[in-house]
């Protein structure tokens, strides 16, 4: 099981970024909202996502993550340089915390969802879901965690866009 921190350190192209974060307690969340603002990229990156070709990792993007405190996932919004939004990417998790250094991470359970602005959600990485069940990497009971919080998440805040992207946009506000 792969460890995230909010900082993505893993993503190699980046060369320059900013990071803005912040412990959030309020009726639109409890837990933590960060900011990562590209400043320069070595490579972009472009993902093939519905016969398309994405752009989320360039110099302007901006990655803004609201990581719940209680809840078994971590929402990626990904924005272009006028701040639209492109698409979310949903992290299924295992766990989470804060390392010592102040950044929240969150430990990966391999399912994921990219939702897109017009509400099409797509489930990815069902198959790396499998084979960590298959492989040991993760339990049954961490399989069905993932499977039920990908369908809480389509039944709950993914069944309305519209307010969807009202609640993204309201914790942009809280975090830039």
């Amino acid at each position: 099981m792969k460890r995230s921190r909010l900082s993505y350190d893993e993503w190699n192209c980046i060369l320059a970024k900013v990071l803005h974060g912040c412990k959030v307690d309020s009726e639109l969340v409890t837990g933590y909202i960060g900011l990562v603002e590209i400043r320069e990229v070595n490579e972009a990156q472009v993902w093939k996502f519905n016969g398309e070709d994405i752009v989320v990792c360039d110099k302007g993007i901006k990655w803004m993550s609201i990581l719940p405190q209680n809840d078994w996932y971590c929402i990626t919004a990904v924005m272009n340089e006028k701040e639209e939004i492109i698409l979310w990417y949903i992290d299924m998790i295992a766990a989470q915390g804060v390392k010592i250094d102040g950044v929240p991470y969150f430990d990966d359970l391999y399912l994921d969802l990219v939702v897109y602005p017009d509400g099409k959600i797509i489930v990815d990485d069902m198959d790396e879901l499998e084979d960590a069940l298959e492989k040991n990497d993760i339990t049954q009971e961490q399989f069905k965690l993932a499977i039920e919080t990908s369908d809480k998440l389509h039944k709950g805040i993914l069944s309305n866009i519209t307010n969807f992207i009202k609640y993204t946009k309201k914790c942009f506000e809280v975090v830039k």
